[in-house]
């Protein structure tokens, strides 16, 4: 039974967050403050937190932040909850580590998809780390040691460029990426040439991999702005 630490200031949005949680089958844990639920982190190691922008004290910012740099904590997912749903505030928390981010209000349906979904892609994300090098999804074997990929049991001819690009976006199911952050993971800093050429190499992968390229089951086009690989 998964445990999730619910992090907000305001008791009778923490009660109704509990109540809906725990009818589908969670085990919840609350805190009312960032120091609280920093201590309850590391004593409780919750599989996923919900954490509250606007705390007393230190904000949820800041305890993403510490939680992230702890090494006892880094691994744990957080989404975010907040009323203020401007842009700059999505940024910031991602970019203090956090998985996902919600705004209030929300309904408990979308809440629980979210979670759901986030302790998916943790799973896929364990199993490729206990996998001996290996990611395998349904048909669609990468061996990461052996720098091979399969389908359906054939082997694949791809480029080492194409293969890279797959093993990023299969390393992360479910996580959107932009053509120009890919670049740099992918051909570097110095590459000179434009997002086309990630479109180009997503093209080629699907039709090699893909029985209909035009309806791709593995990588997914996200319009304006890039691609990623679908959940399990």
């Amino acid at each position: 039974m998964p445990k999730i630490l619910v992090v907000e200031d305001e008791q009778p949005i923490r009660e109704l967050i509990k109540y809906n949680l725990e009818r589908e089958g969670f085990q919840v844990i609350q805190a009312a403050n960032g120091d609280i639920a920093l201590d309850m982190a590391k004593s409780e190691v919750p599989d996923i937190i919900l954490l509250d922008i606007m705390l007393p004290g230190q904000d949820g910012l800041s305890v993403c932040r510490y939680l992230h740099q702890d090494a006892a904590t880094r691994s744990i997912p957080i989404i975010m909850l907040s009323a203020r749903g401007e842009e700059l505030d999505k940024v910031l928390g991602l970019e203090m580590g956090a998985d996902d981010y919600i705004t209030k209000p929300f309904s408990p349906r979308e809440l629980i998809a979210r979670i759901k979904a986030r302790l998916r892609r943790q799973t896929v994300e364990n199993q490729v780390l206990e996998d001996a090098g290996r990611i395998t999804v349904g048909k669609l074997v990468i061996d990461q040691d052996r720098f091979v990929v399969s389908y359906n049991g054939i082997k694949q001819d791809l480029t080492p460029k194409e293969f890279e690009l797959l093993r990023y976006l299969a390393r992360n199911p479910g996580k959107v990426f932009t053509r120009d952050f890919l670049l740099e993971q992918i051909w570097g800093y110095d590459f000179s040439g434009d997002s086309r050429t990630v479109d180009v190499h997503i093209r080629h992968i699907r039709q090699k991999l893909e029985q209909l390229p035009d309806a791709p089951q593995f990588i997914e086009t996200v319009r304006g702005v890039g691609y990623r690989f679908k959940e399990v």
